[in-house]
This record gives structure tokens, sequence and C-alpha cells, in this order.
């Protein structure tokens, strides 16, 4: 289970904006990255809070509920959205440390620490923590890996109704067998990335 032990220790500092940050669809062959950023108040109480985890370990019901009640209680929350274009042309890493960045950029007050998932982010000037397995084991992170799957999915969903015959509301982009399956049948969309194996080979093969 996630906790506030970093958190708390960074209160104990004198600081009281602290933003968890995190990313969804990194490793998916269509659509964009998404990042986001919470900032929760520094005493949080409320029954749902030993339901936070991991959005990962979270059926799409639960990440739903939670949705709206870390929308309610925070402080601030700031999502990042980079397209697969973006993510052609930069790569992934970069991409996903610009959605993250758009994602604090976002926050309102502004935060005065950063707690991200496994990544740094050297471009944005403020005091940060990389941590391995953040979404697992930092609350805060946990819950902006929540805000950013729920907002990357509902994005994903209206990609559907754009480019049907995918299934992505069904996959979110991911390599699951069906998507292979489609991406044979119909071949790469305005979406799929072409930087990723196998987008890459379909489009070599239709040229």
């Amino acid at each position: 289970m996630p906790s506030l032990t970093q958190e708390k220790k960074l209160v104990a500092q004198g600081y009281r904006l602290i933003a968890g940050v995190d990313e969804v669809g990194r490793g998916a062959l269509a659509g964009p990255v998404v990042a986001a950023a919470v900032i929760l108040p520094c005493e949080v109480d409320a029954p749902w809070l030993k339901q936070v985890k991991d959005s990962k370990q979270l059926n799409p019901v639960k990440r739903e509920f939670l949705f709206p009640h870390i929308q309610e209680i925070a402080i601030s929350t700031g999502i990042g959205v980079i397209s697969n274009e973006v993510i052609d042309t930069q790569g992934i890493i970069k991409a996903t440390r610009l959605a993250m960045k758009q994602a604090v950029e976002r926050l309102s007050p502004s935060p005065e620490w950063l707690l991200i998932d496994y990544m740094r982010l050297p471009e944005v000037p403020l005091p940060q923590e990389g941590i391995k397995n953040g979404d697992s084991l930092c609350f805060s992170i946990a819950c902006a890996s929540i805000i950013a799957k729920v907002t990357r999915d509902r994005l994903v969903v209206e990609l559907d109704r754009d480019y049907p015959g995918y299934e992505l509301a069904q996959h979110k982009g991911y390599g699951t067998k069906e998507h292979l399956a489609c991406l044979h049948r119909l071949g790469p969309s305005p979406i799929h990335r072409r930087s990723f194996k196998p987008v890459t080979e379909m489009v070599h093969q239709v040229k």
C-alpha cells in the first residue's frame, strides 16, 4: 500500500505544497502519453484513502470511483498530454518528461517540491525526488497515477470514435493480441506511434 511517509518527511522540513507526479501510456502503440500532477493537503483524511493504489493494480470501476474523490480533496491537479507525433519525433522518454513538465506547470498554486515516479525533470527548476516504484510506495504519486490513467483512458475512448475498427476503447492502445490483429488488418492509423515496433514494420510494409 502506498503511504504518506515521503510527504510527511517534507512537511516536517517546512514544505506544504508537495506534488506527486506520474504518467501513463508510455508503452502503448497508439495515442498520447499522459501525465498528472497532484498536490494534496498536508492532512488527508477520507474513508476511501485505503483504496488508493498504483492505477495498474486497480480495475477501471475502482479507478473511476477514486478519480472524483482525489480531485475533490486535492489542492490542485494538473494534466499533461503529449501526442503520438511528438513521441515519434522526440522519443518516448523526452515526450514523457514533457508531459510531466506540462502537468506541473498547470498546477495552481505552484508546488514547492516534486515526488516523481522513477524519473527526474532536470528542466523543471524545483526541488524533486525520483522514486523507484513510486506509484506503489508514495500516496501522492499513486493518486497522480489514477488521475493520469482515467484521463488517458477517456481520451482513448474518444479516439476510438474517430478511428473505429481498432478496438481502442477495449485495449487503450496497448499491444494486445486483439490490437495487433486490427493493425495487421487495417494498417496503422494517424494516431499510431510509427517509431514503435511493430507499427514501424507495418509502415515499411505499406511503403
